[in-house]
């Protein structure tokens, strides 16, 4: 469990535990805290029935197995009702051709949405923004995105943070501006004098300045564009 204790802002921080919550969502009540153990992508939107966040929530329900092969939940969340949720939920199957399967969170008394800083007075009073928080399995939040309501997410680059930070975790590496599954990835700078040394001399990484190197991972292969 993390030593760290949440700041007293609005909006969590990277590295912080994620706020627990309980909600009712469109899969029955649902608790933070019982996902552990699954990286969870939360992301709210504004308000049902409305076109931007529709072909939002059609994407992420259309692409929801890529999200599920890399072990995350997705979880939606606005203010409307359950009941609206379900009714735009048909729309979305009958008019996009995507079943949303995943649970939406109906947050009427915008509890979570104080916890996670998603109404912004100056853009809605009565809105949840559009933000994007990715928790990993330790249920700690390790990226954060905030868009406008008039601009819609890309959820290629969404697919690519969560590849990222699972490959940082997984291989004690960083990843470069534009980086994507299969290629090369940044080894953290030497620390000492003999690091340093034994990282000049090594043979089978890709050396641009004494602090900046790369290598390739074993079994890397390119991700195919969706």
């Amino acid at each position: 469990m993390s030593s760290v204790t949440p700041n007293t802002n609005q909006i969590p921080r990277i590295n912080e535990p994620a706020p627990d919550f309980e909600a009712k969502t469109t899969h029955g009540m649902l608790k933070l805290s019982d996902l552990k153990g699954k990286w969870v992508l939360l992301f709210s939107h504004p308000a049902d029935f409305t076109p931007v966040c529709s072909t939002e929530i059609s994407e992420f329900a259309r692409r929801s197995d890529e999200f599920a092969e890399r072990n995350v939940q997705l979880l939606g969340l606005s203010i409307d009702s359950v009941f609206s949720h379900l009714a735009w939920g048909q729309s979305i199957e009958k008019n996009f051709g995507t079943k949303i399967n995943f649970p939406i969170i109906a947050d009427l008394d915008t509890k979570v949405a104080q916890k996670y800083g998603l109404i912004h007075p100056a853009a809605s009073e009565t809105a949840t923004v559009r933000a994007v928080f990715v928790i990993d399995d330790k249920q700690i939040i390790r990226a954060l995105i905030y868009y406008p309501m008039s601009a819609g997410r890309n959820i290629d680059e969404i697919v690519r943070l969560v590849d990222a930070l699972q490959t940082a975790d997984k291989n004690a590496v960083a990843t470069p501006a534009n980086w994507r599954p299969g290629e090369n990835v940044i080894i953290p700078p030497p620390q000492t004098q003999a690091d340093l040394e034994k990282r000049l001399a090594t043979k089978d990484i890709e050396i641009t300045d004494w602090y900046f190197s790369k290598k390739t991972l074993p079994g890397a292969t390119k991700a195919k564009s969706n």
